[in-house]
């Protein structure tokens, strides 16, 4: 299994997760040239796209899928709640994905698991291989025993890092949306994300990433040290999904 990342942030979010003919692009939040321009970089052509997935309707997430599906008439799938959204416009190839219930794409099993988010119907995944398992966990308000259960035990884990608690409180957002991200259904902090990750199984963990840091409110260098000391790693050992650039491709085994 490989994994690479188109950018992640507040101006836009997209994932390549692929394993030999399979290439499932999670989530599309650029502009449809963007898109296939950081395709591109990666060495990606966008037919060659298995299938778009959706995590939820909020615009960083989506706002790209409906055009780049009906140019490459490719298939997307996402919850009847995202759906209901009406975001995407006409999708010819339309599939739902329900909570709990995975799906098989080649020898890529997708596991979507619901998060607490304010969204419809919010989803984050669970991607295993036969040799790998790589868990995706963003757009998440607060921790729950479920969502610990789900991303334990994985050798790759993408994790929230969106704001650094005293950044966001004291910086330039207005009252409610300061409410709404550090809320409980809104993003996590680098604290709550690192609380999240000593509560999961990281028996098996090898690769790390911080992901959907917010510009304004968070710094690489606190996401890296925050999960860094969960996990007894030096900070340059966190791989950091950035908004500009993503990551490279990263091979799990």
């Amino acid at each position: 299994m490989r994994i690479a990342c188109l950018g992640s942030g507040s101006r836009g979010n997209a994932l390549l997760v692929a394993d030999g003919d399979q290439q499932l692009l999670v989530d599309c939040g650029f502009t449809l040239a963007e898109t296939e321009s950081r395709l591109a970089r990666l060495g990606v052509a966008p037919a060659t796209v298995t299938a778009i997935l959706v995590t939820h309707e909020h615009s960083d997430h989506i706002s790209g899928v409906g055009a780049l599906a009906r140019k490459y008439e490719l298939p997307v799938w996402m919850s009847r709640g995202s759906h209901l959204a009406g975001r995407c416009g006409t999708i010819r190839a339309l599939k739902f994905l329900t909570a709990e219930e995975p799906v098989l794409f080649g020898r890529i099993r997708v596991f979507p698991f619901s998060v607490p988010h304010d969204a419809r119907e919010p989803l984050q995944f669970v991607f295993e291989s036969p040799v790998a398992r790589f868990a995706l966990l963003t757009d998440t308000g607060c921790s729950t025993p479920f969502l610990l259960q789900q991303i334990g035990g994985c050798d790759a884990l993408m994790l929230e890092c969106n704001h650094d608690e005293r950044l966001l409180q004291t910086g330039r957002y207005p009252a409610a949306l300061k409410r709404r991200v550090g809320g409980n259904y809104g993003h996590l902090s680098n604290a709550q994300a690192a609380e999240i990750l000593s509560g999961a199984d990281r028996s098996r963990l090898q690769l790390l990433i911080a992901a959907h840091l917010s510009a304004e409110n968070n710094r690489p260098q606190l996401a890296c040290a925050a999960l860094a000391e969960v996990m007894a790693w030096s900070p340059e050992q966190i791989l950091v999904a950035d908004q500009n650039t993503g990551f490279e491709w990263q091979t799990l085994a």
